[in-house]
Order: structure tokens, then sequence, then C-alpha cells
């Protein structure tokens, strides 16, 4: 059984919002300031104060490689702040149990006027390393860094990629027991994140411990065995990376993976045709939230032909989180040739593995029909607007069509095809 090398238990932190006093005020301000706030004390209206973390409690197994999202504002970086020792609690405790490196924003714990030679120097002392160890790791550091020219230049006219680019190899190649790291490889390059992401799952299957921050949702769901979920200081879910990533987008676009309408009345339609329920499933019909790229996913839409005057046919739209149409589909079945017989019907579109790229959707699925006789028009009878919503994720493993690439490619689709090669 893996030893616990993080347990937090109980934490909260409370701040107080307005300023207390000047922040360059000299003696003598410092003391009218101080007087008046004591002659005004009963005319002040009380502080006001927010609680960045309201017992939060989880705790973290040796080689645990832990994700932590949240909306802006949901406690996060303050979180590191008080694991790291830069701030302290109001109340709770946080234990670690191990040599901490941390990399909580561009360039901490740099000397600007210092070379990038000396920074690397000045981090490994911080973190408790010897000078002979850290010439040991200091050429890794700077191939991987990628900045070897500029390598005895003063950070202070590093880029900010440039700084984030040492800072991280700094951080990664000391080879801390526990690695914290919050939304900073959003600054690096494409190729650089690939290198990130790919030392991080170096050090986590060496035993590493690596807590990561990150509003990339694609990296985190693919990069962490687990996640939480903070909102407004505390843990709404815990658990599987996938599941909680899902969860969390799916609360965000306001969509989920099963919506029905039990009074047929209000139903979305009108007098031909409506919709009862729409669902997400997998490949053995149970609900899905989360989906494996490689796994088909089914759109599932239950509706009730009212009418038997126009054809009709079901048809789903599939939106990427950026709002555009990943594709629309009907259903060409030989049974909507025709009028359809009132009653109640279910249509399942199933939509292949590897077609989908990363990435969380929404589903818009509708009862058509065609408009008259040459006006090539799609006439709605029925349709739900964002009625359901998915996350699609790769678990980094097994056939799919990004091969040995660990980044992220563009686009809505992202198919495995049939390639063939030859040497001529």
């Amino acid at each position: 059984m893996a030893a616990t090398v993080i347990e937090v238990e109980g934490l909260s932190k409370r701040y107080r919002l307005g300023q207390l006093q000047a922040g360059y005020d000299t003696l003598r301000d410092a003391i009218a300031h101080g007087a008046n706030r004591l002659l005004s004390r009963e005319h002040r209206p009380p502080a006001e104060e927010i609680w960045a973390l309201d017992d939060v409690s989880f705790t973290v197994e040796q080689g645990e490689v832990l994700g932590v999202i949240g909306p802006n504002g949901a406690g996060k970086s303050t979180l590191l702040k008080i694991l790291t020792r830069i701030t302290t609690p109001t109340r709770g405790s946080a234990v670690i149990r191990g040599r901490v490196g941390s990399l909580l924003e561009v360039g901490t714990g740099f000397h600007g006027e210092l070379t990038g030679r000396e920074n690397i120097y000045l981090n490994g002392a911080i973190l408790g390393m010897t000078r002979r160890e850290i010439n040991g790791k200091l050429s890794d550091i700077i191939e991987f860094s990628g900045v070897e020219r500029f390598i005895d230049t003063p950070v202070k006219r590093y880029s900010s990629g440039m700084y984030v680019r040492l800072a991280f190899s700094v951080a990664a190649h000391l080879e801390p027991e526990i690695l914290l790291v919050d939304e900073v490889l959003a600054v690096g390059d494409a190729e650089f994140q690939r290198r990130c992401l790919g030392r991080m799952e170096e050090l986590s299957s060496h035993g590493r411990t690596v807590l990561f921050v990150s509003h990339q949702m694609q990296v985190l769901a693919r990069l962490c065995d687990r996640a939480i979920l903070l909102r407004e200081g505390r843990i709404v879910q815990d658990g599987p990376s996938e599941q909680v990533v899902a969860h969390y987008l799916q609360a965000e676009g306001g969509a989920g993976s099963q919506r029905s309408w039990p009074d047929l009345a209000s139903a979305p339609g009108g007098k031909r045709v409506r919709i009862r329920e729409v669902r997400v499933i997998d490949e053995h019909g149970h609900l899905a939230d989360s989906v494996d790229i490689r796994r088909p996913v089914g759109i599932e839409i239950s509706f009730t032909v009212l009418r038997d005057d126009v054809p009709v046919f079901p048809k789903i739209k599939l939106v990427d989180r950026e709002g555009n149409n990943a594709f629309n589909t009907v259903d060409t079945s030989p049974l909507w040739n025709g009028r359809p017989v009132p009653g109640d019907y279910v249509a399942t579109a199933w939509i292949p593995g590897n077609l989908l790229n990363e990435g969380f959707y929404t589903v818009e699925p509708g009862i058509s029909s065609v408009g008259a006789l040459g006006t090539n028009k799609l006439v709605h009878q029925a349709r739900a607007p964002e009625a359901v919503a998915f996350h699609v994720y790769d678990p980094g493993e097994g056939d799919t069509s990004k091969g040995r690439f660990a980044g992220q490619f563009r686009g809505a689709v992202r198919p495995l095809l049939e390639w063939t090669s030859e040497r001529r």
C-alpha cells in the first residue's frame, strides 16, 4: 500500500477585503492611519471577509498525479500557496512528507539580475540540493529548457516563455519528491508542453507525486489519475479525472448526459411530434458523462409522433466547446421513407470511436422533415438545443490517431484513418 505524502484536514483560509493600510506608509503616516482607525471605529462599517478555502480535506498517495480544477476564484492557487508554505491557513492543517518542488507562477524564485545558470544553482539550493547534485543535473536542465543560447544572460531579459521553460526544467530535474505545478504550462509552446507532460509522467512512474492545477481539461484528464473539483473554496467532487472533468464541463455548460420532459405538453416540439427524452450512452447502453476516445458513443432520442401527415426523421447536431459545429447527421433508415405511424419511437445515433477529438461536446437532438418539393429546406418539427453534453478523453494508450504525439490536436474531429506507406 502506497504511503500518504500529503494529508489535508479541514483546511480553511480567510481573507479580508479592502486595505488595512497603505502599502508604502512612512512611520508618521502609519501612526496617523492608526489614530484615524481608532477614532472612526464606531462609524466604520464591518470589514467584509471571504473564505478562499472552506473546510477542505483530502489525501494524496505517493506516486499519485492529482489534478485540481475549478472556476477562477475557486481556491486552487490558495491551496497550493498553503501547501508550499507561502501563506498560512486560518484553520486546519496540511501535512507534507517529502521534499517539495513548486512552480506556482512564471519565474518563481528567480532573481532578475542573475543569469539563467546562476538561478539554477539558486533554486537548487532553495530545494535543499548540494552543489554536487546540481552539477550532476545541470546539463540535463539546460538541454530540456531549450534556452542554452541564453543561459548566461540575466533572466530579466528572458521572454515569459523562456522564463517558464527554465523554471519548469529546474523544478522537474532537481527531483523533488512532490512537485506542485500551477497554471504555468500554458505559457510554453506546444512542443514544450508535450515535453513537460512527458516529464511529469516520467516523475510519477518513478514514485514522485505531482499536484497539477490547470484549466486545460484535456491535458489534465490524460495526465492525472484523479482530480478534485473546487468551487467557492469547497471540494464538490473527488474521483477519477475523466469523470470529474466531465462533471465540471457539464455544469459549466449547463447540460448533463440525460434530459427528459415527463409532461408531453411542455416537451420540445409541436402538433406533429415531441421529444420526450435524450440520453448519451456508452456501447453497453449505460449513461455516459465521459467517453474513451477509442469507444463508440450513442445519442439516444425518445420521441412521440402525433400525426402521420408529414414524413419525419431524427437528426442530431454536435457542437464543440468553442461553439463550432462538429457535424450534423440524420437517420436515413427506410423506416422514415413514408409517413410514420403515430406512437412512441426511440432512435440512437452511434458515433464511432476514434472520430471525435478530445474535448467537450453538446448535442442538439431534433425531429425534422423536408420542405415542399424543390425548396431544398430542412424543417424542424422538434428540437432541443444543448439538451445533453459529454466529454471525450484520450487515455494516452492503445490505438488512437495521435500515435507518439502527446499534445493536443486542433479541430472537432480526429479520425483514425487507414494509411498505406511504402518506400520507393
